[in-house]
């Protein structure tokens, strides 16, 4: 009788996308090289990749018993790495997004209340319970795309318990859901509405009260802050990123989505692993970034899902030797998006990556972003073997297909998830 324990065998691989090659960020033509292999296998032991190569090659490795999946001349890849999400909220926002498709501007809403702040008002009601529940769900979406990694952000609570709220249901998770997570404290997402007058305050609240908290309960790998004008000003962020930064926090920004403020420069003046939305960033900006070997995560599901029609500039960023990285930015508000494919077939339709480039930014290069170079992100021995086989022949159908109705086979450390 078959077992787990025995090991498993992808055969009949049409193409085999082992992304191998060096287990850190890609750049310029690298991003082009995705280590295809045709019609390949792939040996999984103890849930790890513990073989990539021919059938004819691998089968004399297979151990007795082992469990043989047939992909059927299908592409395989690494599962998709999420590198920025706000995965756990309360409620929704479908009221907003009626007002939007009426007419509504995302900053107008904001300013009658809306927005984040609505969200906010949610998400302090509800229970962790509640919580775990919403988010499981959201996961379960991810998962069945094809993601098996993700980065997931607080930043809905913004009182300490209602932060450290959702940082318990991040952290509890994963006793639910094979998804991989990666915490983020955002507790400076926008300024709550009841220190609009004393805006110092809440970045002291912040400083002084939440970040030391989050760091000694190891809540959280990585701290954010939103720079925007409707959120929180570059001094505002350099303060609360530099008291992150000495409480072992490392740090991601939220910059340019809306204007070209400096953010990008902040983000290379603190080094900060990821510099997120980027829309507006202009050349010096990009060539800060570069300097300071800081990744920028684009996110153009929000771009598609506020009606907007500014793209990061991708290619100035490929071409100044950048790594980038594509991401859902799945939230309630700006981009209720959770598939990682229709997110790379934007990515090629507007913003000019190619298919392969932008698998690359969905999978090695997120995975560098999250500090998991190492771990996941591509198919070589001794990696997670968190792997996908699509119902795609051609590893470039996944943009090709906008919003296919797809069902792919989703492995998470070698076992069936989905």
């Amino acid at each position: 009788m078959k077992t787990r324990d025995a090991g498993l065998a992808v055969v009949n691989c049409g193409e085999l996308v082992t992304l191998a090659g060096p287990a850190r960020a890609r750049t310029g033509r690298e991003l082009r090289e995705l280590g295809i292999k045709r019609d390949a296998a792939l040996l999984v032991v103890d849930g790890r990749v513990a073989g990539v190569g021919s059938y004819s090659d691998l089968k004399l490795l297979f151990p007795t018993g082992i469990e043989v999946v047939d992909a059927g001349g299908r592409a395989v890849l690494p599962g998709f790495v999420d590198a920025h999400t706000h995965l756990v909220f309360g409620g929704n926002r479908v009221v907003e997004f009626e007002q939007r498709v009426g007419g509504k501007t995302y900053q107008e809403i904001a300013a009658s209340g809306g927005g984040i702040a609505s969200t906010l008002r949610q998400t302090r009601k509800a229970t962790e319970a509640e919580l775990t529940d919403a988010a499981l769900r959201h996961a379960g979406w991810m998962l069945r795309g094809g993601t098996t990694t993700i980065e997931a952000k607080s930043g809905y609570g913004q009182t300490v318990e209602s932060e450290l709220k959702i940082l318990r249901v991040i952290a509890g998770l994963k006793e639910h859901t094979p998804l991989q997570m990666v915490a983020t404290v955002l507790a400076a997402h926008v300024v709550p509405p009841e220190y609009k007058k004393d805006r110092a305050a809440y970045v002291r609240l912040v400083q002084e009260e939440m970040l030391p908290v989050v760091a000694e309960q190891s809540l959280a790998r990585y701290c954010d802050v939103f720079c925007d004008e409707h959120a929180f000003t570059l001094d505002e962020a350099r303060v609360i990123l530099m008291a992150a930064k000495q409480r072992g926090l490392e740090l991601r920004m939220h910059v340019e989505q809306f204007a070209a403020d400096g953010g990008a420069q902040l983000a290379a003046e603190l080094g900060a692993t990821t510099a997120d939305h980027l829309e507006y960033t202009e050349q010096t900006g990009i060539n800060a970034l570069r300097k300071a070997e800081v990744q920028p995560v684009l996110v153009p599901g929000s771009v598609f899902a506020l009606g907007r029609s500014k793209y990061p500039d991708a290619r100035a960023m490929i071409e100044a030797g950048l790594a980038p990285v594509l991401a859902t930015d799945f939230n309630p508000g700006s981009s209720p998006m959770t598939s990682m494919a229709f997110v790379i077939s934007l990515a090629a339709l507007y913003m000019r990556m190619l298919p392969a480039e932008a698998i690359v930014a969905a999978t090695m290069n997120a995975a560098a972003s999250l500090g998991m170079a190492g771990e996941v992100g591509s198919l070589e021995t001794g990696k997670r073997a968190d792997f996908v086989i699509h119902e795609f022949n051609d590893h470039r159908e996944i943009a090709y297909y906008v919003a296919a109705a797809v069902r792919p086979q989703v492995y998470v450390a070698g076992r069936r998830a989905v």
